[in-house]
This record gives C-alpha cells, sequence and structure tokens, in this order.
C-alpha cells in the first residue's frame, strides 16, 4: 500500500471550525454560542458530518448541510455554476421528460427533490438531494474526480492553468480521487484522506491509492470492488450511448457498508461474514447515529480516529426537528414514478447488482457509485471522450485490484 504523510491524512469532524465535542462531550463558551447561532440560523440542519470532499460549510462560503429528514442540502454556488447544476438537475428530473436517456441517467445520480432555503435566509438556496450514504451503518465514501479535463471549453486561461497545476496527471490518468474515509474493522476507527492524498498519486502508484479505499486493516474487500466495477460499467454504457452532454469537474462518489457481521452458526469458524441489505434494513434505526457522528477529540490511537460515538446528529436532528419545517420554501420534487419511496430504501443501479458476479467474487449488495457534481455540465453533438477515457483508466485499476 502507498504510504502517505500524516498531513494528508485529516481528522474526520463532524462539525469542522465550528467547535468541537470535548473529552468529556460539552462545548466551551465561545464555541457553544457558535453552535447556537449555527442551529438558530440552519432553523435545525446541520453540517454533513461524512463529507469527504468539495466546499464543507463552516470552512467555506457555501457547503453541505443534512436537513432533518435525512435528505442532504447542497448550497447553489455563485452564477454561473450554480444556476447551471440547478437548470442540469430539473432537466434530468422533469416530471414529463420522455427522454430514454435522462430517464436511463436518473438511476445514477442522487434524487433530486427540488430546492430548499431556510427562512432565517430565504434567498439563500439549497438543492435538496438524497443522501446516498443514508442506509449504511459504518459507510466507506470516496470522491473520484472523472475526465481529462477538471476545467471547462468557457475556463479563462488562468483558471486552465489554476486546475492543471493541481494535478498534472489528470490528462494522463483521466481520474482523481478528491478523498476518501475509510472504515478500519480492526480498530473500529476510520482513516481520512483529504484531495492532497488524491494529488500525490502518479502512474505506478495510483491502484495502491486506490486500494487503500477497499482496504478495512485486515483484508482488501473484493466484493465491494467487484460490484463497484458493474456500477461504473453501467455508468460507462450511458455515456458510450449518448452524444448530449459533456462533464467537467464531475465525480463519481463510492460508497459501501464497511461493518463486519460477528460470526454465526452458519459461518465456518475463523471467518467473519459481511453484513447484508437485510441486516442493514434491522439497523435502520441505528444507521443516521451511526453514519452521522460526532466523534470526540482525542481520542486518536496512530493516526487512526476511533469510531466512538460522542453526541449523535441524530439526537440534534430530534432536539431541533420542532424548529426545521420539513418542507419549507421547498419545490415539489420534479419527478413522479415509483421511485417515490421512502429514504430508507435503496434507489441504487438496480438489486439485479447485488447477486452479479464479477472477477469471480461474489458482489456485496451494500454499495452504490453515484455521479455528483454538475456545474460544469454543457450541451454536445459527440460523445464525451475525456470522461469516457476517465472511466475506462478507473475501471482498468479496479481491475488490476480485483485480480491481486
Amino acid at each position: 500500500m502507498v504510504k502517505m504523510s500524516n498531513q494528508h491524512q485529516i481528522m474526520d469532524s463532524s462539525l469542522p471550525s465550528l467547535g468541537r465535542l470535548s473529552q468529556e462531550g460539552s462545548l466551551c463558551g465561545t464555541e457553544k454560542k457558535l453552535q447556537v447561532g449555527l442551529e438558530k440560523y440552519l432553523n435545525g440542519c446541520v453540517p454533513l458530518s461524512h463529507q469527504v470532499a468539495g466546499h464543507k460549510y463552516g470552512v467555506d462560503k457555501v457547503g453541505i448541510l443534512q436537513h432533518p429528514d435525512g435528505t442532504v442540502l447542497k448550497q447553489l454556488q455563485p452564477p454561473p455554476r450554480g444556476p447551471r447544476e440547478l437548470q442540469f438537475y430539473k432537466k434530468v428530473y422533469t416530471a414529463d421528460s420522455s427522454d430514454p436517456y435522462l430517464l436511463d441517467l436518473q438511476c445514477y445520480l442522487p434524487k433530486y427533490y427540488g430546492t430548499w432555503s431556510s427562512p432565517d435566509a430565504p434567498t439563500d438556496l439549497y438543492l435538496k438531494l438524497e443522501d446516498i450514504t443514508r442506509k449504511f451503518n459504518k459507510p466507506c465514501i470516496m470522491d473520484v474526480k472523472i475526465g481529462q479535463r477538471s476545467y471547462d471549453p468557457f475556463a479563462s486561461q488562468e483558471k486552465r492553468e489554476q486546475q492543471i497545476k493541481k494535478y498534472p496527471l489528470m490528462e494522463e490518468i483521466g481520474f482523481l480521487v478528491l478523498g476518501m474515509r475509510v472504515y478500519q474493522a480492526n480498530s473500529d476507527s476510520y482513516d481520512t484522506y483529504d484531495q492532497h492524498y488524491g494529488r500525490g498519486l502518479a502512474k505506478d502508484t495510483v491502484k495502491e491509492g486506490v486500494a487503500k479505499f477497499f482496504y478495512n486493516g485486515e483484508s482488501l474487500r473484493k466484493d465491494a470492488v467487484a460490484t463497484s466495477i458493474q456500477k461504473v460499467q453501467k455508468i460507462l454504457q450511458w455515456f458510450e450511448d449518448q452524444t448530449r452532454l459533456h462533464f467537467y469537474a464531475s465525480s463519481l462518489l463510492f460508497v459501501y457498508e464497511g461493518s463486519l457481521l460477528q460470526p454465526t452458526g452458519d459461518t465456518p469458524p475463523g471467518e467473519t461474514m459481511m453484513m447484508t441489505s437485510n441486516d442493514v434494513g434491522a439497523l435502520k434505526e441505528r444507521v443516521l447515529e451511526c453514519n452521522n457522528n460526532v466523534c470526540q477529540v482525542g481520542m486518536r490511537e496512530n493516526g487512526h480516529l476511533t469510531a466512538a460515538l460522542g453526541q449523535s446528529l441524530s439526537n440534534m436532528y430530534t432536539l431541533h426537528s420542532r424548529g426545521c419545517p420539513l418542507e419549507h420554501h421547498m419545490e415539489d420534487p420534479p419527478w413522479k414514478c415509483a421511485a417515490l419511496a421512502p429514504l430508507e430504501q435503496s434507489n441504487g443501479n438496480g438489486t439485479k447488482a447485488q447477486q452479479d458476479m464479477a472477477g469471480g467474487i461474489q458482489g456485496h449488495g451494500d454499495v452504490e457509485v453515484r455521479m455528483i457534481d454538475f456545474a460544469h455540465v454543457f450541451p454536445s453533438n459527440t460523445h464525451d471522450e475525456g470522461y469516457i477515457y476517465g472511466l475506462k483508466n478507473l475501471l482498468q485499476v479496479l481491475q488490476q485490484i480485483l485480480n491481486e
């Protein structure tokens, strides 16, 4: 496995720069005032605890929040990026759409529930989206930017040079790991890696760098690799069939279940059994508490952040749910179909993939791969060769990891 310096392995915190819980689980005076102000302004919504990349609330002017109903709120970026992303979601999820390509594309995106704003700040608009990690107990998350260019055709020369400088190998490799959060079963902790980790991966180390996402401290999760391959292949097929859109600076979000079950009577001695969809369903009441935890400070061991929970965000949702109307200034979901299912239910890339085989390894059901970030999507009449190139290279790397 490729080793990176400690500065690239960052602490997993639920409320970055907005106040952290002390070892006793209480906030100091200044942090408490900030937290109270945050709760009042956001009307019960909280920063997304398990975000691995992108703008983070409290660090940047715009960021991603979690609504008390479990959906994700992504604040609209300044024009033209924000309006462009909003129009993309509206186009894909338009209620009367009969476009087969756009209907198929819905399978690979988070569900879109319209827009939302706080009554205290009605002009600050948010995209209301499905939280892909919601059904997971110990979600392992990776954000991978796809394509040979991370700037769009209308970017200034300065912007182009800036993006190229960030990762000169983007054109050759075709993808960039923006961040990872990996559950370590051997220590009940998370390893979290920021964008600098991905930028440090070269052509000869990128396979080991991606493989780290599937290593749980005890073994390589080839079941998760196999299912990830299946789902990326489906996205690749969509791109090879369409000549309507080009995507720049867009990502794939990978999520798999990191939990391991204790051996049961049906499990051979000395072996562990991966958590199934039914097991996750049985733990539904605990999901938010486990995946949106506010971790205690001072619980680091050998660079690992212990996964012991302090105060859960789900408890905070309960405390503030009365103060945050679920439907305030929210547009009706611009799609009407069988996908109008409870948020806990997977709208993933098809349950059949859970039973498929890839590379001789049984695909594990609890894996999601979705496309995210659409501020730089433009109409076209040709294949998106840059994105296709990135997907094929990523698939090649995943296949190499599976074959190890």
